[in-house]
């Protein structure tokens, strides 16, 4: 039986998100040159605006730009490349772009950019441990702030060890993370939890917590849930011993999103937006009676 989900209503700057009602599409745009899964083609701000308005078209609801890739071995960059990355695209955006865009950052000082920019979410992967003073700039433009769950730091989080029982731990460390940002003025109702898929998870666990998703709902916040094109689908659709390709993973991510959003999501994060947004529609019918009652 799917979760019912609670409806939340998340205030930005220019309007105000129902988040419940359907689940929302969140489309993927890495300004890097080496996410995992389309590291360098979007480096160019022409090609990135581009691609930005050719995923709002497709059906996106929000749009998550980051300018450091956080895959497994990934190199830490200086906040000043992730903010010369991320500006001229922002910029670029500006006054062409109808939906919400998430600056998806580890720093404080990117964010202050980013939102001075256009930019009306803060996604932070590192959950304020990386730097806390990201829940102060979200307290103070009053933005709402994602919170995920990593298990250690992106350069190592897949070779230092893996928790023993993965949904204590990832409930325990996105409530770290909440009294953090609560403490800084971030109110709740202003939180979004993401549990972290594929960060310093094993690939068994990134199942059990997208089965387990109705649990880290009980912590009272919205969720949303990345598992797009990531490494455990590629190991579960392995073939000769060879891991599938990212971009051979879109329909093990379509079965992952229906799971994630019969579970509780309220958010998905993707790449393949035309795709995600239809599988996002029927999905919503499956868990939603009242959706299903509109088609009669």
């Amino acid at each position: 039986m799917a979760l019912v989900r609670k409806t939340f209503r998340l205030k930005l700057p220019s309007r105000t998100l129902v988040l419940g009602e359907r689940t929302l599409v969140m489309g993927v745009l890495n300004v890097t040159p080496d996410s995992f899964s389309d590291g360098g083609q979007f480096l160019d701000p022409a090609r990135a605006i581009e691609h930005a308005i050719a995923m709002e078209s497709a059906g996106a609801d929000l749009l998550d730009v980051g300018g450091e890739s956080t895959r497994p071995g990934s190199q830490e960059v200086q906040a000043s490349e992730e903010i010369n990355r991320i500006l001229p695209v922002l910029e670029g955006l500006r006054g062409r772009l109808k939906i919400p865009i998430s600056v998806d950052t580890r720093r404080a000082a990117v964010a202050e950019f980013a939102l001075r920019a256009g930019a009306e979410i803060v996604n932070d992967v590192s959950g304020l441990k990386n730097d806390p003073r990201i829940a102060e700039i979200a307290a103070r433009k009053r933005v709402p702030l994602i919170l995920m769950h990593m298990r250690g730091e992106p350069r190592t989080m897949q070779k230092a060890g893996f928790a023993r029982d993965v949904l204590r731990e990832v409930t325990q460390g996105v409530r770290k993370s909440i009294s953090v940002a609560r403490k800084t003025g971030v109110a709740k109702s202003q939180i979004i939890l993401d549990p972290g898929i594929g960060f310093g998870k094993n690939f068994a666990q990134n199942y059990e917590l997208l089965e387990k998703l109705p649990q880290v709902a009980k912590l009272g916040c919205p969720l949303l849930v990345g598992t797009s094109r990531k490494g455990f689908l590629g190991a579960t659709l392995a073939r000769d011993g060879k891991p599938a390709l990212p971009e051979e993973r879109i329909w093990g991510t379509a079965a992952t999103v229906t799971a994630s959003i019969l579970n509780g999501a309220h958010i998905v994060r993707v790449h393949d937006v035309a795709e995600m947004v239809q599988v996002a529609r029927v999905a919503d019918c499956l868990a939603n009676p009242r959706l299903r009652r509109a088609l009669r």
